[in-house]
């Protein structure tokens, strides 16, 4: 970093320029020797009789010397209301000439005050020394001093802030900022967070950066990677960050973003798909304990048909024709095509080790699979507030969310209807291999001008309670239970229990009533599978019962602009996927397999069969017989293969090219729901900060 006093010692002048002062009424400091000047000769005295006495006393130190260095030195000091002179500030070349110039003001004698307006005051001053010595006949350079009597002069404030500048330290990896989550990246340093033994939770996403650093040191990580470029375009294109300003007690980095992808859609007339995003990306800290994160996306794309009419299925009241999955509504664009803006950013703050309280618009993720039935990251960004307490082998997480749900419906004189969502989620590590999860959310609107119901902000409180205290029908309580066994270091196994309602009477006695509302997970993970470094397996079964995440009170299913917040196939399906990540260096692959069924609604009978959480359980077709899987039924395969290379690891900017094939079966054809096949080719530009999810129905 370029300070403001550039340092290059010892050159031949000892230069020290002083500024006319403006006020009538201040008098210079006073040596001894000069008592006797008149006040207009005191300036030139003080000047003279500060060079004499450094250029007398000052010892050039050996290494200098010997290295035959010449130059100059530049500092601050100051005279204060006591006449004592304090050395407030040296640039120098050698720590050996900053030693010398402190012990040569140590020995400078009090002297008389500098006065304003008769009283004592203080001026600060600036110089430059030179070598050799007897060269320094400058005048010296008054820096600070009181613009009157009240008012004190701040005309080098910006001065000292760039002066304070540092080198970025790579603060991030340190801090209390996300890592920005996507399956991939987060594949990289899975294993090293669930060793048998370790007091860590990892249900919770995305991570904070000092998490992770107790298991995983991503800074030397992605250290090992450099390709130590030394011109500026190298270095930022290949292991930096565009821009850095770190200064005493803050630190910030901005970054352009890009997602630029170009396919081909062989199920589609269009030539080619393409996904247009260009942004900013601007995280830094204030201080150890505060950090903020802010993105910014322009987006334009058009992707394969299968996607395009999904997100156009979705498509809120007020038309706009779309909402594209995990971002958020889009309006037209070149007639075929769609823009959609999307701004995230959240402030973070730890006040202690133990706590840690997030507030921002983003997505959240609770679970250890590739799906969650608690929480996922597959619908928009909302806003949240989001409370860590960590302490023993507990680590407690309290989410509250502002939704809206952009149905016709549920939209009041052309607003969207605004609801909210709160979680709790205990994560509890029982032993050094078995870690159990217990899950509860509520969701609740604002009918009744009820508005932020307070009940529901008590971060200890039992939210079915509260449901059950404020009517069944003011809020939807969702319990969940999850657990994970570590195995050994590279075998673990997982699981989740999503309740929405049951019946026990019912479920015992095997009629199959709709109130049997429940999803299980279960899944495993093979890290370094079959000694290859670098290689996760990982296998994982989800099902869900119809009318799981709806309500009798359609305002108060689990879901977000027309998209679950938990599965993205809603409820009415059972699916399983299998997948392999692999990192080598900077090269990466991920190849994932998903087959599925689902009952699907059926075009133009307004009959209910649980698939879709959007409509109202109370047109089911009977109380009792109620099936996984009635309905259309319908079979989706889906293959999803990219094989890329990181360029940045700091930005994750990477290259990639991606190969999907997805085929859909439903048992009755409609012309809203048809077989189709679809082969999708892509290739690459991305700034990798969240998942795209292709698989979502």
């Amino acid at each position: 970093m370029r300070k403001l006093f550039t340092l290059v010692f010892f050159s031949a002048v000892l230069s020290a320029q002083a500024q006319e002062s403006s006020a009538t009424y201040e008098k210079y400091p006073v040596f001894d020797e000069c008592k006797d000047k008149a006040i207009s000769e005191l300036k030139d005295c003080f000047d003279t009789t500060l060079r004499a006495f450094l250029v007398d006393n000052f010892k050039i130190p050996s290494v200098v010397t010997e290295e035959a260095y010449t130059g100059e030195m530049s500092f601050l000091f100051e005279v204060n209301e006591e006449g004592a002179f304090r050395l407030m500030y040296v640039d120098a070349v050698y720590n050996e000439l900053k030693d010398e110039l402190g012990r040569v003001f140590s020995q400078l004698p009090v002297i008389s005050p500098p006065t304003y307006s008769g009283e004592p005051t203080y001026m600060q001053f600036s110089m430059r020394l030179k070598i050799p010595l007897e060269a320094n006949t400058e005048p010296l350079v008054q820096t600070t001093k009181k613009v009157d009597e009240f008012t004190k002069d701040a005309s080098d404030e910006f001065k000292k802030i760039v002066e304070e500048r540092q080198k970025y330290a790579n603060d991030e990896y340190s801090s209390e900022l996300n890592i920005p989550f996507s399956h991939q990246r987060y594949a990289l340093f899975d294993a090293a967070l669930n060793q048998v033994g370790s007091n860590n939770h990892t249900a919770v996403k995305p991570y904070v950066y000092s998490a992770v650093a107790d298991y995983f040191d991503l800074e030397a990580y992605n250290k090992s990677l450099s390709k130590n470029k030394k011109s500026w375009f190298g270095r930022k294109w290949w292991d930096e960050h565009m821009v850095t300003v770190k200064g005493k007690d803050y630190w910030f980095t901005l970054d352009p973003v890009a997602d630029l992808q170009l396919g081909k859609d062989n199920s589609d007339e269009v030539d080619y798909t393409y996904n247009n995003t260009r942004g900013v990306y601007v995280r830094g800290g204030l201080g150890k304990k505060f950090n903020f994160s802010a993105s910014l996306f322009e987006s334009q794309g058009r992707f394969a048909n299968y996607f395009n009419d999904f997100a156009r299925s979705i498509r809120p009241s007020g038309g706009n024709p779309a909402i594209i999955p995990g971002r958020g509504i889009a309006k037209e664009f070149n007639e075929d095509a769609f823009d959609y803006p999307v701004a995230e950013g959240y402030i973070s703050y730890s006040p202690s080790k133990n706590f840690n309280v997030q507030f921002g618009h983003g997505r959240n993720f609770i679970g250890d699979g590739y799906r969650s039935l608690f929480l996922s990251d597959i619908a928009s960004p909302y806003p949240f507030l989001k409370l860590n307490t960590s302490f023993w082998k507990i680590k407690y997480t309290n989410t509250w969310m502002s939704l809206r749900d952009v149905r016709p419906e549920a939209t009041e004189d052309g607003a969207f209807l605004t609801k909210y969502v709160a979680t709790h989620y205990l994560s509890w590590n029982v032993s050094k291999k078995l870690n159990l999860g217990f899950y509860e959310a509520v969701v609740w609107d604002t009918s009744n001008d009820r508005g932020l119901d307070v009940n529901y902000l008590n971060p200890l409180i039992f939210y079915r309670f509260i449901e059950f205290a404020t009517g069944s029908r003011a809020g939807n309580a969702i319990l969940g239970l999850s657990s994970k066994f570590k195995w050994n270091d590279r075998i673990n196994l997982y699981g989740q229990f999503i309740l929405d309602e049951l019946s026990i009477d019912d479920f015992f006695g095997r009629e199959q009533n709709f109130r049997n509302k429940y999803g299980i997970q279960l899944g495993i993970k093979y890290y370094n599978a079959f000694k290859v470094d670098g290689l996760l397996l990982q296998a994982e079964f989800n099902q869900v019962r119809p009318y799981t995440y709806s309500h009798n009170t359609i305002r108060l299913n689990f879901g977000h602009n027309n998209q679950p917040l938990a599965h993205p196939r809603g409820a009415n399906f059972r699916e399983v996927i299998g997948t392999a990540n692999y990192n080598y260096k900077r090269w990466f692959g991920t190849a994932r397999l998903i087959y599925g069924e689902q009952g699907l609604d059926i075009e133009g009978d307004t009959t209910s069969f649980g698939g879709n959480i959007f409509t109202s359980e109370d047109n089911r077709p009977s109380d009792n017989g109620i099936e996984l899987l009635q309905g259309n039924k319908a079979s989706t395969f889906f293959a999803d293969m990219q094989i890329g290379y990181l360029i940045n690891p700091a930005t994750n900017l990477k290259v990639f090219g991606n190969f999907i094939y997805r085929n859909f079966d439903p048992s009755a054809e409609t012309t809203a729901t048809f077989k189709n096949s679809t082969t999708w080719f892509n290739i690459g530009l991305r700034t990798d900060l969240f998942n795209w999810y292709n698989d979502y129905q």
